[in-house]
């Protein structure tokens, strides 16, 4: 079935929406909670970082420290493993990004003028005008540093969506109920091809995961990737001895995929 993911800005009743979608079609809701216990499952460091790094802007320190780049790996490969599972709606954590050119995906970003949102989340969490606007400039400003922080990417770029939604003009219902007609002609794109290039971004990304957590392997430059071919492992290493231990530990990890090495190493 088509999958949907969905951005929003705080207030704006994205979450509602994708919600209500799931609801309707007996999708799986992959919301903040599952992905990050699906870190956890990854170890007891992992979840530390799970608990203090979700949606939040990391320090300079963070940025650089290897262990948030684990982090975001592990963030990417549950989020494309879900997805790979098909009968989706997953809800944030640059989702929009990792699906890009996924022909059975339709992803959304949920917008409304800012008075809207105001009454909006001050009736849903009882709180005064002046906490709502601060809590709505917090959240949209910390989600966007986020996301910039793993994708190098604008999380309120209407380009990097196929559809941006005004709920300022349109009620939550009548959305939802439009959503659903978009996939299911969305479906119609769920091919094999589809799924197999969905699938592999998958592995790619959970070979990145295994070898960016491993504790005895440092590599500062390096990226894993599908070309429609073979998964591709692409980084500057220091020897040609460290390039052999890090494709032996992707290969394990590929499971028997077509693995393709393109690591260098500096002389």
């Amino acid at each position: 079935m088509a999958i949907l993911t969905v951005s929003r800005e705080f207030g704006s009743g994205g979450s509602e929406i994708g919600r209500r979608v799931a609801d309707a079609l007996k999708y799986e809701c992959v919301d903040r909670e599952i992905i990050l216990n699906d870190i956890r499952a990854a170890g007891e460091k992992w979840e530390e970082w799970s608990e203090g790094l979700d949606e939040h802007c990391p320090t300079i320190w963070e940025k650089y420290d290897w262990s948030f780049r684990g982090f975001g790996a592990l963030l990417q490969s549950a989020v494309l493993s879900r997805a790979a599972n098909d009968r989706a709606v997953i809800m944030g954590m640059g989702a929009n990004f990792l699906l890009n050119g996924i022909p059975h995906s339709l992803r959304i970003h949920v917008v409304a003028p800012l008075e809207h949102r105001i009454v909006a989340v001050m009736g849903r969490d009882s709180l005064t005008r002046a906490t709502a606007e601060w809590m709505i400039e917090k959240k949209d400003s910390e989600r966007s540093c986020f996301i910039h922080s793993l994708y190098r990417r604008h999380w309120d770029n209407p380009e990097e969506y196929d559809r941006v939604i005004d709920t300022g003009t349109r009620s939550i219902e009548a959305v939802a109920s439009w959503i659903q007609d978009i996939l299911a002609e969305t479906d119609r794109f769920n091919t094999d091809d589809a799924k197999k290039l969905l699938l592999m971004r998958a592995v790619a990304a959970k070979i990145k995961a295994g070898l960016l957590t491993n504790p005895s392997l440092f590599v500062p430059l390096l990226d894993v990737e599908y070309d429609g071919k073979d998964i591709v492992l692409r980084g500057v290493l220091h020897s040609p001895k460290e390039r052999k231990i890090i494709e032996d530990a992707a290969g394990r990890l590929a499971a028997g995929q077509s693995l393709r090495s393109e690591l260098h190493y500096r002389i």
